[in-house]
């Protein structure tokens, strides 16, 4: 592979080569160990290692910038020793020039096109190459001038803003004459190249010329932009683009393309030709050209991955190794039901049980090759209470309907009424026994399902007169004077957007606009801990499957996980570019995915915090996620009414499922993961052949090296069925342990 910023960079312009923001791919940006960052791909490239009689040019431009800064606090002492060190002539300070002067005299401060750069934009450049990955994306209170001025020193020191519709229009028209081979991979430039020369023209006072090439390119941009058209058809002043986040996207972020050799060997013969370095600048600055051997993709199979904020993935993005294997089971013994007591004489009962607890277990008893060691992070022991759930769970899946195309699940709907569309986040119990609903009024309200009414624990002083040894004490605890089918829990100041029961039953988490998520009591029904990390509304939160960890994640772009017992996070998951809208556990608890409106997932480790995956294709914000039961894949769902299907280990998108008209806001596997249900905002629920999806599948078949995926369009074979409510749009799912389909909404008369 070969990763290109400056391959067309001759020796004029190879003092301009900077380092890339992000330390990695995959936006590792080390918040969890502070490590420094490396520098881009591109300081390998040619030109990359020119030196100067003291040192490289970038080195010089760095110096040169701290000198001033010092020069401009008065600290003249320092910058006589750091001079004299540095062996740099006295006059080599006097930068104070304008845009068209030259450079200094010590031919260290070099500009794009020979023009020279003031002492301001060399100290934003050093600025960027140091900070701008680790705080761009995290907007935090306070920090975001300075990542503004860092942002727009990019757009100074400009050409002719006449020529810049000439210069589009060249590159457009070569495009299109190109061999059809080739014209599909080199048209992914134009979106990036017309933002970007757009915001110069803005940023440079050119109102006017922006206008017109705005109005005159914007529509040949593909349809899956236009929302980022909107917002940047908005910026048209320079004033507008101080504090605005789409820009800080932008810049902050390389936009990456990936292209066969032989086209970027086209690409770069024609910039040469044409000496066209206005466009050479952009691609060099702000792109990032994954190159890879073998043929040109495809129109269809570009289109399958694009749509994303800063274009695709890149390859060593999704190359590291994923444990998606599940932890091995510990060992329960399965007792013997009533029935078969009575059955079966006292020598026939063990015969008779252990093949069910083997047939249980099988699975769990080889250590799985592709699963995480069991130690690899702390997970809490089992408590008794969990061992008797677990023996629950084995008893039900004894009576599991095993479900396919010809045995379709039944579907039970929760219909939420005259919740007046203030019905804002669902989540069941696993064993079924409990909804919890979050409102707009900032309520959280929970329902017992069973006819088993839900009671809080008694007084101090009444549990006092407990006798603490008898058998039934958990039943003793228990006050029946609060008995209710329903209780409502208070204490956030905003809607509440998510919520997560524990696994073992006895905690809710929510989380709120007002920044903060509560931990609370299923035993006492009040809020026990109220976790600060967010400035911003935090959309999702969910408990992991071992309980103890959870993860939240909202407008702040960063992810974060805790425990309980903590109240501080223990890790900072940050590289997503826009809001973070959904969140979830890998079902062995070792990763977290996250789903975001930059158009991305995200796939997180745990124990480093590094991001894993990233993987690019949908077209609009990300709302719902699931995990196949064997953790070997994702489902994913957006606002573009689509369901796309990705193969976790390998770090591919393996299939597209169509026919949702709305935004997907809940995915569900079933218990064995042969049917995967989505549920939609169009009022319906589709099940959809999971297995058939996989099964399909020849490993052998990808090519990730070359960045080729060939999807079936068989999303009518794989559709088992479409479930209408009347008008009540799907936002939960959740399949029993018996496989029974519970789905849940607020009916909008």
């Amino acid at each position: 592979m070969a990763a290109v910023q400056g391959g067309l960079v001759d020796a004029s312009e190879e003092k301009d080569i900077k380092t890339e923001p992000s330390s990695d791919g995959c936006g590792n940006n080390d918040t969890n160990d502070a490590r420094p960052l490396s520098t881009s791909p591109g300081s390998n490239a040619p030109g990359g290692n020119a030196k100067t009689s003291s040192g490289s040019t970038e080195e010089q431009q760095t110096l040169l910038a701290v000198l001033q800064f010092l020069k401009k606090n008065n600290l003249t002492e320092s910058v006589e020793i750091l001079r004299r060190e540095a062996g740099l002539p006295e006059d080599s300070l006097d930068l104070k020039g304008s845009d068209s002067s030259g450079a200094s005299s010590g031919g260290s401060a070099g500009g794009v096109d020979g023009v020279g750069v003031d002492a301001s934009a060399l100290l934003s450049r050093v600025t960027v190459s140091s900070s701008a990955g680790v705080q761009a994306p995290m907007k935090t209170s306070g920090e975001d001038q300075p990542d503004v001025n860092v942002v727009l020193s990019a757009y100074s020191q400009q050409g002719d803003p006449a020529l810049y519709e000439t210069y589009y229009s060249g590159l457009k028209r070569f495009i299109e004459t190109v061999l059809d081979c080739h014209r599909a991979e080199l048209s992914q430039v134009f979106y990036p190249l017309f933002v970007h020369m757009y915001l110069e023209l803005v940023y440079n006072n050119h109102e006017n010329e922006a206008k017109s090439f705005f109005e005159k390119f914007s529509g040949d941009q593909e349809c899956y932009y236009e929302e980022d058209l909107r917002v940047l058809s908005s910026l048209t002043k320079k004033e507008h683009m101080r504090g605005n986040e789409t820009l800080l996207d932008f810049r902050t972020s390389k936009f990456v393309l990936r292209i066969s050799r032989d086209s970027y060997q086209l690409l770069k013969r024609h910039l040469q030709e044409r000496q066209n370095n206005q466009i050479w600048n952009i691609i060099q600055e702000h792109l990032y050209i994954d190159i890879f051997d073998g043929m040109p993709r495809s129109k269809s199979q570009i289109d399958a991955m694009s749509g994303s904020l800063a274009g695709e993935a890149k390859r060593d993005a999704n190359k590291s190794k994923v444990y998606y294997g599940l932890l091995k089971e510990p060992e329960i013994e399965l007792p013997l039901d009533d029935e078969d007591e009575e059955a079966e004489n006292e020598e026939g009962k063990p015969k008779k049980k252990k093949p069910k607890k083997d047939s249980m277990g099988s699975k769990s008893k080889k250590q799985d090759p592709n699963a995480p060691s069991q130690t690899r992070i702390p997970l809490p022991e089992l408590k008794d209470s969990d061992k008797l759930d677990k023996i629950m769970y084995m008893k039900e899946a004894t009576k599991r309907i095993r479900l396919g195309p010809e045995t379709l699940p039944s579907i039970c709907f929760y219909s939420f009424l005259n919740a007046y569309q203030g019905l804002t986040a669902v989540d069941l119990t696993d064993d079924s026994s409990l909804i919890a609903g979050g409102f707009a009024d900032s309520t959280v309200r929970v329902w017992c399902v069973t006819p088993k009414k839900l009671r809080k624990v008694k007084s101090a002083a009444d549990l006092n007169l407990i006798d603490k040894e008898s058998d039934d004490v958990l039943e003793r605890i228990m006050d029946e004077k609060t008995a209710s089918e329903s209780k409502i829990l208070y204490g956030h100041s905003g809607p509440v957007y998510g919520i997560s029961f524990s696994p073992d039953r006895n905690y809710l988490l929510s989380s709120s606009e007002d920044g903060t998520v509560r931990l609370w009591s299923l035993q006492t029904f009040t809020c026990l801990v109220g976790y600060k990390g967010h400035n911003y509304p935090v959309w999702d939160t969910q408990f992991s499957p071992h309980g103890y960890y959870f993860v939240s994640g909202g407008h702040d772009r960063v992810a974060r996980l805790w425990a309980t017992d903590h109240y501080q996070p223990l890790r900072m998951f940050a590289g997503h570019l826009a809001d973070i809208t959904c969140t979830r556990f890998h079902p062995n608890s070792n990763y977290v995915a996250t789903g975001s409106s930059d158009r991305t997932i995200r796939l997180w480790d745990v124990l480093t915090g590094n991001c894993v995956r990233i993987f690019t294709g949908h077209k609009g914000p990300i709302h719902a996620l699931a995990f196949s039961p064997n953790g070997k894949f994702l489902a994913s769902g957006a606002t573009d009414g689509r369901v796309l299907l990705w193969d976790i280990g390998h770090g591919l998108m393996i299939g597209e499922l169509k026919g949702h008209t709305d935004t997907i806001y809940a995915l569900r596997f079933s218990r064995d993961g042969e049917i995967l249900a989505s549920g939609s905002m169009d009022n319906t629920v589709r099940l959809w052949d999971s297995m058939k999806a996989f099964d399909d599948l020849e490993t052998d078949d990808f090519t990730a090296a070359t960045g080729h995926i060939h999807l079936q369009d068989n999303s009518q074979e794989l559709l088992l069925g479409t479930y209408m409510s009347k008008s009540t749009p799907v936002i939960h799912l959740h399949f029993t342990r018996r496989n029974l389909l519970l789905a849940a909404g607020a009916y909008n008369p």
